[in-house]
């Protein structure tokens, strides 16, 4: 029931593209539906390739029109991709020469907040690209040693940082930041944090163009009017891995398997200071001291290979040129789970072929669709954690629509992509 509901929402929406395309589509919506799965019969080899060969005997239709997608693709990331990452890259460097100065500053104020913000191989390590004017940078901070990671699955995406033992304390780098019971607040380093790069701004040789955002606990910068940045005040860990994220991998799927898998642990994660969204309204001390659990460099690492890293390219270009709705519904974070989701299910390295980055597009469309419309997208190792609560859900049923259109132009007019 589930399975011909769906088929005939597809259908309907697709409309005018006629009943073996709608038909083909459906297949695809379907199979995309990983987070809410249905069963579907055996597909006709006739009406698909397992392997995409270029026979002109075995269904000629699908593959011509496979590799006319797989051609605009391309097109698009080389001309619209390409200069988006040559913009923002040119972006960095004019935004981190100004949060460097920043940071020298409040070094000088506070030694124990060393700046941490470097360029490795062209790229600053612990920058986060939100937006295209939107940026996040993790300041590592130094000493842990002393406290014990607590991630018992009481806070959603969260975990804190308790005192091993509690004569311990006056050991501890960060002693005045340690709660009566025990606990590291990241609300109370944050605050601190947030006073001396204010200071700071007023002394930088850049307080000309940069000023502090008001009517936030985040630190954030707004530079020149035109970027902001987030600074975030974080510990590296490594050597664990979160309890809450122990179900990962999935032991019945063989993608990423075992090296990559240790290669991900071994890179570990991070802790943030910064507001945890699945806390708000929630008042107990342990939960407004908590640390927001963030795995950034592990996902990175996740998408080496194949087209992974270019599906996600041209999907955060398409988002910034067609989903950046009022509410916000929709980052570029989003975009980058569902990848990983799509890796899942399609596990094999030849399913990541050049020649499947159409499949792959789709694939991860229609299921942006289907989280959407279920008002739901789990985080990939966090899955008790929702990526949309808090979005407004007008403004979730917006973007499905908007995702629809695009989704559906795509796939039934390829050269639509030279204007997209």
């Amino acid at each position: 029931m589930v399975a011909s509901k769906c088929a005939f929402h597809v259908a309907a929406v697709v409309g005018v593209t006629g009943q073996a395309e709608a038909s083909a589509i459906s297949r695809v919506f379907l199979s995309s539906l990983k987070l809410a799965p249905v069963q579907t019969a055996a597909l006709d080899p006739s009406a698909y390739c397992e392997t995409p060969v270029y026979n002109p005997d075995l269904c000629p239709n699908m593959i011509a029109a496979q590799a006319k997608l797989v051609y605009h693709l391309n097109k698009y990331y080389n001309e619209k991709c390409q200069s988006r990452k040559a913009a923002i890259s040119k972006t960095i460097r004019e935004v981190c020469k100004v949060v460097s100065d920043v940071l020298k500053e409040v070094e000088v104020q506070e030694p124990r907040f060393i700046s941490s913000l470097s360029e490795m191989d062209n790229r600053f390590e612990g920058l986060e690209v939100i937006s295209p004017t939107e940026f996040e940078v993790v300041l590592y901070l130094n000493q842990m040693g002393v406290f014990n990671f607590v991630d018992d699955g009481s806070l959603p995406g969260c975990a804190v940082l308790k005192l091993s033992d509690g004569r311990k304390r006056s050991m501890s780098l960060w002693v005045e930041f340690i709660t009566a019971s025990g606990y590291l607040s990241a609300r109370k380093i944050r605050s601190r944090f947030q006073t001396l790069v204010a200071q700071a701004v007023d002394k930088c040789s850049y307080r000309d163009v940069v000023k502090m955002v008001a009517d936030t606990s985040e630190v954030k910068l707004r530079i020149r009017d035109r970027y902001v940045v987030q600074i975030t005040p974080a510990f590296k860990c490594t050597g664990i891995w979160p309890r809450s994220a122990a179900h990962w991998p999935l032991p019945h799927i063989p993608w990423p398997g075992p090296n990559r898998v240790a290669e991900v642990k071994a890179e570990g994660f991070n802790l943030l200071s910064k507001e945890c969204y699945s806390l708000n309204g929630k008042q107990s001390s342990a939960e407004s001291d908590a640390w927001v659990l963030q795995f950034a460099e592990a996902e990175n690492r996740l998408l080496l290979g194949g087209c992974r890293k270019k599906c996600l390219s041209v999907l955060k270009a398409l988002r910034d040129r067609h989903l950046e709705l009022p509410g916000q519904p929709l980052n570029n974070y989003h975009m980058k789970t569902l990848v990983s989701y799509e890796c899942e299910k399609h596990p094999r390295e030849s399913d990541w072929d050049e020649n499947c980055l159409g499949d792959r597009l789709n694939g991860i469309l229609l299921q942006l669709i289907s989280c959407l419309q279920c008002r739901r997208c789990p985080h990939y190792f966090l899955p008790n954690l929702d990526l949309f609560q808090g979005k407004p859900h007008s403004a979730l049923e917006n973007a499905a629509k908007q995702t629809w259109r695009l989704a559906r132009e795509i796939l039934t007019n390829p050269k639509s992509l030279e204007k997209l």
